[in-house]
């Protein structure tokens, strides 16, 4: 083979790997913002379409969402979109909510004012947000005001489990406000309580302790709704 011929062939694996990567990235975007549901049938022919690539890139993104667990192979159906996990859901939220309680309680000293105003304008744009509430953005906004609190940790270790369960909340599709809208107000207000609790120098198990009980809260609700 000669050399332009290699290079060639190296542009176009990087073609075809660029537009997995692109298939990849719209299909999980739709999945996480609930456009396809839990169940969803993914006709590789129409996403391709609508997409504008061939059907080679969009089988690729497929079989890396299944790998994922957001998409599971049906005998005569076809790819769907997966169900989320209730017991899975559980288990992460239990975790994160010792996890991050701790994080939180170690991070406290160590968060200047600087972060706390940043903290504060998100939970306002938090409020802001319930007015034509978008569990997706409440969700991402949700996220950033956590990490404020948390990413000061001086525990890599503890930080580390953090992490690994925003992300495993991220892998379940996981807007637990897109099932119970009502707890979103709720969150603003425990979110200040918090806040204030950091200002005002508390000790570090009142603050672990309100932490946790704000992370419960919510598991909480999902538990509730989801028995109804």
């Amino acid at each position: 083979m000669t050399e332009t011929a290699v290079g060639s062939t190296a542009v176009e694996g990087t073609a075809a790997q660029s537009k997995s990567q692109q298939a990849y990235a719209a299909v999980k975007a739709r999945i996480v913002e609930g456009a396809y549901t839990p169940g969803y049938r993914l006709v590789l022919a129409k996403i391709a379409e609508d997409l504008g690539f061939s059907v080679v890139p969009v089988r690729e993104a497929i079989r890396r969402l299944e790998a994922e667990g957001l998409v599971k192979f049906e005998r005569n159906v076809g790819a769907t979109v997966s169900g989320i996990d209730p017991t899975e859901y559980l288990y992460t939220m239990q975790t994160l909510s010792i996890v991050e309680g701790a994080a939180t309680a170690l991070s406290a000293p160590l968060i200047d004012p600087v972060s706390i105003a940043r903290a504060r304008a998100v939970n306002e744009e938090m409020r802001e947000c319930l007015e034509h509430f978008d569990p997706v953005r409440f969700t991402a906004l949700n996220q950033d005001f956590h990490s404020v609190l948390f990413e000061h940790c001086p525990n890599p270790h503890i930080l580390d489990l953090v992490h690994r369960g925003w992300n495993r909340l991220a892998s379940l599709r996981s807007s637990t406000f897109r099932f119970v809208p009502g707890r979103a107000q709720e969150s603003v207000r425990e979110h200040e309580a918090l806040l204030q609790l950091i200002e005002s120098a508390a000790d570090a198990e009142t603050i672990e302790k309100a932490a946790r009980q704000h992370r419960a809260a919510t598991l909480d609700a999902y538990l509730a709704q989801a028995k109804q």
